[in-house]
Formats: C-alpha cells, structure tokens, sequence
C-alpha cells in the first residue's frame, strides 16, 4: 500500500489543520499516514514514523492488550472516547482520549484502520491543581487547616449571627468577611468596611453612627454613618480590639439592642446590616487585663473563625503565588509567565511574618524588577537573596530545595494517613515518582497499612 493513499483533494489540508492527531495503519500495523497534530503530540516526525509499527510509535498503555485499534479492525466496530495514555520522544506520559474507524476500500474490504487521539495534558493537569483544593468564593486553598474553614462558611453566611474573625495581620480576614457576605442573603445589600484602629474615638463614632447638623462645629448637614451605609448589607469592623473602653460601651449596646444614636441626634436608629468582627488581638487575655469589655466579648464571639498564619500552611504559598501573578498580569496589562523554582524555593523557606499580605507584595514588587519571562531570585526582595548566600551550616541551594521537597512530602504523605496514591494526587505527581523520590531523599516513614494501600 501507498503511504496516504486514501487522503484525497482536500481531505489532507482538513487533517491537517485540526489540533487531534491523526494516524492510520495497513493491515500488519504500519503507519501509513501521520498528520502535524501527531507530531505535535508525540515529539516524533511523520518521517521517523511512516513505515513503523505503531506500538513502537506510541508505546500506549492500551498496545499490549487493549489496543482500541486492533479491536476495531478485528469487529469493524468503531471505539469512541477511550482514555489511556503514550510515551512522547522525550519520555513524558501524555493522557490521551482516542477514537478509531476501519478503513475500505471501493469494494468495501477493510484495508486498514485510522485513529484519532486527543492530548487530555490541559485537562488532566486542572483536574490535578483542583484535587485536594479546598475552595469557597474566592478564598482557595490546599491546607487541610483551611478546610474546616471553608465547610462551615455556607453556614455561617446563611445565620445573622454576629461573627468573630481572629488571625494575625494580613491573613485575609477582610477576604473571609467579603466572602460571607457574598454568600449570604444580603449579598444584594453593600458591604462596607471600617478599620476601628485607624481612628481616634471622636472620629470613629462619627464614622461609625454619622452625626445630625449642628452637632459640632462645621457640622453643617447631616452625614449618614457606616451603619447606615451597610443598611440590607454588612458592616466589617477591623482591628476590633484596637477600639477604647468608652466606644466599647457604644458598641456594646448596638449589637446587644441593634440601635444606634447619631451624634446630636435625640432618636435612636436601627441597625439594618449584618455584623462582622475581626481582630488580630488575643480577645480572651485583654479581658482578663481589663483592657476589653467581657460583655462585647460574648457578644461578638457568638460565631468564631480562626485564619491559620500562612507559615503553617506553606502549601498554599505556590498557589497564592500564581494567583497574584494573574492578577498582576491582568492589571498591569504584563505577561510573566511564573516564577521559576529557585525563586520558588526561597518563597516556601521563608516564615512570613506578614502572612499572605506579605507575599502579594513581594510578587508585586517582583513584576516591577521582572519584565518578561519567569520571576527568578534576582527579582526578589534583597532579604531574600540575602539569606540565600548566608545559608546555615554551608547549605546550598540544592540542599535547601531537596530538604524542602522531603518535608513537603513527608507532611503530604502524614496528611493522608501514610497513603502514598493519596499523597501523590495531592503532590500532583505520579505515584512512581513519589516512591522515587521518597528513596532519593531518604525519607524514613512508620510501618503503616496506609503505605500499601495503592
């Protein structure tokens, strides 16, 4: 038979443009047609793969035994859609999806068949970044300190219960507030934030209640407060613990009986918006100091949450990372494409005293040192690189990437009860490069029935 005998007229320029790959074999399983998606997807030219066999091609998980092909020449059934995966010139496993069709000739003897195969990469590496991800409006995350979290957020956003966010600065507590509110039902309502540690007293109040004309001097009309904003909505107060024992009292009296006093006014207004508190405080020692009234503490702390610092959850550190790219990329009209490993690497060791805020700025300020490509070490902060070049005990990098690597996979492995399948999903690796790379860093791990279970 002659190579691509059957392609016809336009029918070649057609295989040609499409983005699946497109092959079709004689009847002893030699490739007779090869088309650019096919090479694309395999790393292997129409050249080198006419004339071959096409398990030599494709090194398939389905040429041994399952061969959709050899099925469809054999029953001159057609197989649509099945999922398997072939090994690209450079050794990389490629998942695929293929469907496949016998091939005739004018007098209807089946002379061959044809295949077509779909890269499923894109889809399968989605598939893995969501594996394992904890998500709720716009808060993501990988850390299994964060799931509690997310689970009871639907239900929290439903109550009208006044809620308590604790965390330290720069935790995304704001965030927390903002995705309650817009999972709740006064999401149509506006939600409004004031920062309580911002501002003196006198000015609090009135940014808080408003005031009426007259009230002071150059109080020429009125001025409706943040609660009035927040009417059919929600008021965020941060940094609650910042507030005085004097606007204790007027806060105290809002939550407990939902009005309000305008200053100079001689009527109460009602409070028409759901409350939401956050601190980086420890509320329970200032009461026990005196410093925070007991009474407000009750009665703010009817619904608790508690943002982990992102030092404890540094598996979130590369997810966040592309995140802020994407939002820089986006408005800052850029196109950097990530941040190599290196850069990554002094990212995960450092203790981010300044938690998630933090690292938006150091991503921020990488895409201002970056002007195209990938962030590397150079565009980081000079503490960074710093303390890179004075690494302890003469360590170099490779060192503290590989001690890296082994403590991020050992707390995988331990999260997932010594289950090495589980832990290599949300690794987003292959199970038999976990179990290399467990041996290559000498990972010792406890006897344990999870370890087996594969």
């Amino acid at each position: 038979m002659k190579t691509n005998k059957f392609i016809v007229n336009g029918t070649e320029a057609i295989l040609e443009s499409i983005s699946d790959g497109v092959f079709t074999v004689d009847l002893d399983w030699k490739i007779t047609s090869f088309n650019r998606a096919a090479e694309d997807i395999t790393g292997i030219t129409r050249q080198e793969a006419i004339g071959r066999q096409c398990c030599d091609v494709f090194r398939s998980s389905m040429c041994e035994t399952e061969c959709a092909l050899h099925k469809t020449i054999k029953t001159g059934k057609p197989v649509i859609g099945r999922s398997g995966f072939i090994i690209d010139a450079w050794g990389n496993r490629i998942p695929i999806s293929v469907s496949t069709a016998v091939l005739r000739n004018k007098d209807g003897k089946i002379i061959g068949g044809a295949e077509t195969f779909r890269d499923l990469s894109e889809v399968e590496g989605l598939r893995k970044e969501l594996q394992g991800r904890f998500s709720v409006g716009d808060l993501v995350s990988r850390s299994p300190l964060m799931e509690n979290i997310f689970e009871i957020i639907p239900a929290v956003a439903e109550s009208p219960s006044t809620v308590l966010i604790l965390g330290e600065t720069g935790t995304g507590k704001e965030l927390v507030a903002k995705t309650i509110h817009s999972l709740s039902p006064w999401s149509e309502g506006p939600f409004i934030a004031v920062n309580c540690g911002a501002l003196p007293d006198t000015l609090l109040e009135s940014e808080l209640f408003g005031y009426k004309a007259g009230a002071f001097t150059g109080a020429v009309k009125d001025k409706p407060g943040r609660f009035a904003m927040a009417e059919k909505g929600t008021i965020f107060l941060d940094e609650i613990g910042e507030v005085s024992q004097a606007m204790q009292v007027r806060l105290l009296r809002v939550l407990q009986e939902k009005v309000y006093e305008p200053l100079g006014s001689t009527s109460s207004e009602k409070v028409k918006a759901r409350i939401i508190t956050a601190t980086n405080k420890d509320l329970e020692e200032l009461v026990q100091k005196g410093l925070f009234r007991q009474d407000l503490y009750y009665r703010i702390n009817i619904v608790r949450l508690e943002m982990p610092p992102l030092r404890k959850r540094k598996e979130d550190i590369p997810l966040l990372t592309d995140n802020f790219i994407k939002r820089f990329n986006r408005t800052q009209n850029r196109e950097i494409t990530g941040i190599d490993n290196q850069a990554l690497s002094l990212l995960m060791a450092h203790d981010w005293p300044g938690n998630i805020r933090e690292l938006e700025n150091v991503i921020e300020r990488a895409f201002i040192m970056c002007r195209s490509g990938e962030i590397g070490i150079r565009h980081l902060p000079g503490e960074f690189t710093l303390r890179d070049a004075r690494m302890p005990d003469g360590q170099d990098m490779k060192s503290a990437r590989k001690n890296l690597e082994a403590r991020a996979i050992s707390e995988a492995i331990r999260r997932n009860n010594f289950n090495r399948s589980a832990a290599a999903r949300e690794l987003r690796i292959h199970k038999s490069t976990l179990f290399r790379k467990i041996k290559e860093l000498g990972i010792e791990l406890p006897e344990k029935d999870g370890r087996f279970n594969i």
